[in-house]
């Protein structure tokens, strides 16, 4: 069930309908839980009893924890949080492609083994919730904040249905509290909700499926025939696509959360206007990026051991990232280039030191510009089924020549969408996206409201799943 698609609509306004009914909070919640299970069974039924897994097994490893005396104790019962989180992740996230590489490594040693096919099915979203849950325990053995008072509310932290398969990855300081007592659901918060909802799925549907995807879909399926024109299409098609399909299922989440009566955080903030690539990870998928700062890069010791342990940090650390995101090498390769970049950027920091940009705006545009020249490059790698097909796109993006891209329809129109993306969002780059919508005139929220459902009434829905469900 994804919010691109009639069955959604019917299950959150029976959703809202019981919601609204003038029952007791507890029961509320109860019913919230329920709901979340449903939304997930509707991927894969037998999937939910993961979920199952890592709610009991979390919420009685931080009750232990909260208790134990010694430090003995609490780190056993984390040791034992971690085991079963992460074990879960490898097996159905890592588990093929670990027995793929164990065969190509007995095959350098001429030996040859061809065990059955695991045809193990990836869960979705078991990335996300993993992260979600596991931090939670994490939260409460270093202290930062006490175990959750009522199983309810922590089953309804890590299974809350809007964000449950593709984030934001929220923290339990962040939701927990919010289940204290029921959020004031009026019609202005009603109506804030149902207009991030329609924006996500404009993004999503209109923009990302309909106007990117073709030409990103052509390049990427056949690099070889796309020329020098139509690699670069493709890629900023991409770049455009990604944007349009995460960013739009992080709005519709926070508006179906406002609906609730829940406070979602925003998940990304106009990050092709970023002016570096530190200044990157702190506008794209933020939720994730500060997750690995607080729980990776900071116990590895983040910038406290000189310049050269906080490389390898950076770099270990945008390296899980990027095998975070799939199971296979050009995932890793994707991590292991954002934190070259990272690496280098504050190497020239430190050699050249920060330039003011403040009153700026040449400077600033140019280096936004390289900046995204540099994502767009590192999209490759993600995007490309394997190396052949990354290494191909990226020779045709050097062999420069005049021929048109005969695989890309419109491909001027795409190519002049993703810079228009680009342009928008370092033109906003100051600016907090709710505080921007906040601002607009009523009249303007309206028009552009209606303009959205027109769009979407117009653009044929194939229920295309988002991108970041397979992670």
């Amino acid at each position: 069930m994804v919010f691109n698609s009639f069955s959604f609509f019917l299950f959150f306004a029976l959703v809202l309908a019981v919601y609204s009914l003038n029952i007791s909070w507890t029961t509320r919640k109860t019913a919230l839980v329920g709901f979340s299970y449903l939304f997930y069974m509707a991927f894969h039924p037998p999937f939910v009893l993961l979920l199952w897994i890592s709610t009991v097994v979390d919420w009685h490893a931080a009750k232990q924890i909260s208790r134990a005396a010694g430090s003995l104790h609490k780190k056993f019962w984390l040791v034992v949080s971690l085991t079963v989180n992460l074990g879960l992740l490898a097996f159905f996230k890592y588990g093929d492609f670990l027995l793929d590489n164990f065969i190509r490594l007995l095959g350098l040693f001429a030996i040859d083994y061809a065990p059955p096919e695991m045809g193990i099915v990836l869960p979705v979203g078991i990335s996300f919730y993993t992260f979600q849950s596991l931090s939670y325990t994490l939260d409460v053995y270093m202290g930062r904040m006490e175990k959750a008072g009522s199983p309810i509310d922590f089953a309804l932290y890590v299974t809350f249905f809007p964000q449950l398969v593709a984030g934001p990855i929220v923290r339990a300081t962040h939701f927990l509290p919010q289940c204290a007592a029921p959020g004031r659901i009026t019609a202005e918060r009603m109506g804030w909700g149902m207009f991030l909802l329609v924006t996500g799925l404009f993004g999503k549907v209109v923009l990302a499926d309909a106007f990117f995807a073709p030409a990103a879909d052509a390049v990427f399926s056949q690099p070889a025939q796309a020329g020098f024109m139509g690699a670069w299409v493709g890629v900023l098609a991409f770049s455009s696509q990604i944007f349009f399909d995460f960013a739009g299922y992080s709005t519709c989440a926070i508006g179906a959360a406002l609906c609730l009566g829940f406070v979602l955080p925003e998940n990304f903030r106009f990050p092709y206007g970023a002016v570096g690539f530190s200044d990157f990870w702190r506008r794209w998928h933020i939720s994730l990026s500060t997750w690995l700062r607080d729980y990776v890069y900071i116990p590895f010791g983040g910038n406290r051991n000189g310049l050269g342990r906080t490389r390898i940090n950076l770099m270990a650390t945008m390296l899980i990232g990027g095998l975070w995101h799939g199971a296979a090498w050009t995932f890793v390769v994707w991590g292991g280039l954002h934190g070259l970049l990272l690496v280098i950027e504050q190497t020239i920091k430190k050699r050249f030191g920060s330039v003011r940009l403040e009153h700026q705006v040449i400077l600033p545009f140019l280096l936004a510009a390289l900046t995204y020249f540099c994502i767009c490059l590192t999209w490759v790698f993600f995007r490309a089924q394997d190396f052949d097909d990354a290494w191909i796109l990226l020779y045709q993006m050097v062999r420069v020549d005049a021929a048109l891209p005969q695989i890309v329809d419109h491909p001027a129109w795409v190519a002049l969408g993703a810079v228009g993306l680009f342009v928008f969002h370092f033109a906003m780059r100051q600016k907090s996206p709710a505080r921007l919508a906040w601002l607009m005139p009523l009249w303007a929220r309206a028009f552009l409201l209606a303009f959205m459902l027109i769009c979407l009434s117009l653009v044929p829905g194939d229920d295309r799943a988002f991108i970041y469900f397979q992670f």
